[in-house]
């Protein structure tokens, strides 16, 4: 990727990297792409809780306008509820200003197509050479061509609505604890799932703007699981900050990750006949005991690289009905083009009811193996992957773990690190072939 957008969208610390100067140049380059083939493109613009949010939003829309374009505010609202709104209105884009799961200081702004889906890299190229084009030749219209703003808070009716019409079952007599983080969930989730009849008792729904993700929400999941016991809850679920995820936990306060969501589910679509070609998309860091779940429930399993873009490209090439990862980023192809937490959470809650059984049992479809990562600091990652030293610890490796287990080596995107994740029935054995191949990289690529 280049210089400003990542693996999704520009990210940095809200006024320090991520500017409302940077803000204002992203809105007027996107309405000059947008606007080839419109003569005012229409954007829906949604924000998470962040302090930081109403800055980039006025500084995002002014130059959306100063380019001729129109901008859609929609307020606080989860990420995919904007992948859905520009679907639905006919938008020729949407913008979500989130950094996610990370703490508030951060934020980010990040584009969807007017089909709902995640800009390609080919178009974030060439917004990104337009951004740093120095000086902006981008034109400026004047007079009734200038553009405009309008406020649409109400059109998340429009996406609760969209929401519920995902299950067809009634969550009465169900009782639920959901975590909101603070963040962009806090006002949509709990509406739904009362709408669908659960009794809701809600965590982290008081936003000021510094307390998103704060001890909070799906990255820090040690308050949701006190609740549900204390409560007596039969389950509980924690969004992140952007809700464009989700995470559970059972009646006994026990995790339930993205890759035992997705085997749920992925057996419910499987009962009903809707799990197309009977494939289920995760990316590479999905535990072995989601591949062993699926393939002895008849599923299979494609594997992608780390990224929900990655899954999406996957389940779009063919057809596929559920992907997702680990983290509890989701996509069900029915509902969504994009990872989202509130339907997520709606099909797991529908697989259980459907099932009749308690989350913690759901959940022990799954297997999960011990897995174990350590990350290797290197004066350069440069060649790694042809090193034959390196080669030769990753393989010994996975020799010795042979069908019980795996061995994944990858760089970080973002660091000097070479990341050794190993996964098997046993941490003993599993933290000496860690760093017998760690040592191997540490002595090999040493700076």
């Amino acid at each position: 990727m280049g210089k400003l957008f990542g693996t999704d969208g520009v990210r940095g610390v809200a006024n320090t990297e991520l500017t409302p100067e940077l803000a204002f140049r992203l809105g007027r380059v996107a309405t000059a792409h947008f606007g080839k083939k419109c003569a005012r493109p229409v954007f829906v613009v949604g924000r998470d809780t962040r302090i930081s949010g109403q800055m980039l939003e006025a500084a995002l829309s002014a130059g959306i306008c100063s380019a001729g374009g129109e901008a859609i505010i929609v307020g606080i609202i989860p990420t995919p509820a904007v992948a859905y709104l520009a679907r639905t209105l006919g938008a020729q884009a949407g913008v979500v200003i989130s950094a996610s799961h990370n703490p508030y200081p951060d934020n980010g702004i990040k584009f969807f197509a007017g089909n709902g889906n995640k800009l390609p890299d080919a178009i974030e190229i060439e917004l990104e050479k337009l951004v740093l084009a120095e000086p902006d030749l981008l034109a400026r219209p004047s007079g009734e061509n200038i553009g405009i703003i309008k406020n649409r808070h109400d059109l998340s009716r429009s996406y609760i609505e969209h929401a519920i019409s995902t299950v067809s079952e009634t969550f009465k007599g169900l009782k639920v604890v959901v975590d909101c983080a603070n963040g962009a969930s806090y006002e949509v989730a709990p509406v739904v799932l009362r709408r669908l009849g659960a009794e809701v008792i809600v965590l982290n729904d008081h936003p000021i703007g510094t307390n998103i993700n704060l001890k909070c929400g799906s990255t820090n999941l040690e308050g949701l699981k006190t609740a549900v016991v204390s409560h007596k809850a039969d389950f509980g679920i924690a969004y992140d900050g952007d809700a464009d995820r989700c995470l559970a936990v059972d009646e006994t306060g026990q995790v339930v990750d993205g890759d035992q969501i997705m085997v749920i589910c992925a057996m419910e679509l499987l009962r009903q006949g809707k799990l197309n070609d009977n494939t289920l998309v995760a990316t590479v860091m999905s535990n072995i005991g989601l591949h062993q779940a699926v393939k002895r429930f008849g599923g299979k399993v494609v594997v992608t690289q780390v990224g929900d873009r990655y899954v999406l490209e996957s389940m779009n090439a063919k057809g596929y009905s559920l992907g997702g990862e680990q983290s509890g980023h989701i996509i069900f192809s029915e509902y969504c083009t994009t990872g989202d937490g509130i339907v997520t959470s709606l099909q797991l809650i529908a697989a259980l009811v459907k099932s009749g059984k308690k989350m913690s049992e759901l959940a022990a479809l799954m297997t999960i193996f011990p897995q174990l990562l350590q990350n290797v600091r290197v004066g350069s990652k440069d060649g790694w992957q042809d090193n034959a030293a390196i080669k030769a610890a990753i393989k010994a490796a996975e020799d010795e773990l042979g069908e019980t287990g795996r061995v994944l080596v990858r760089p970080s995107g973002t660091e000097p690190l070479i990341r050794v994740m190993a996964e098997g029935p046993s941490n003993d054995v599993l933290e000496r072939l860690v760093n017998e191949v760690a040592d191997v990289i540490r002595k090999e690529l040493a700076g």
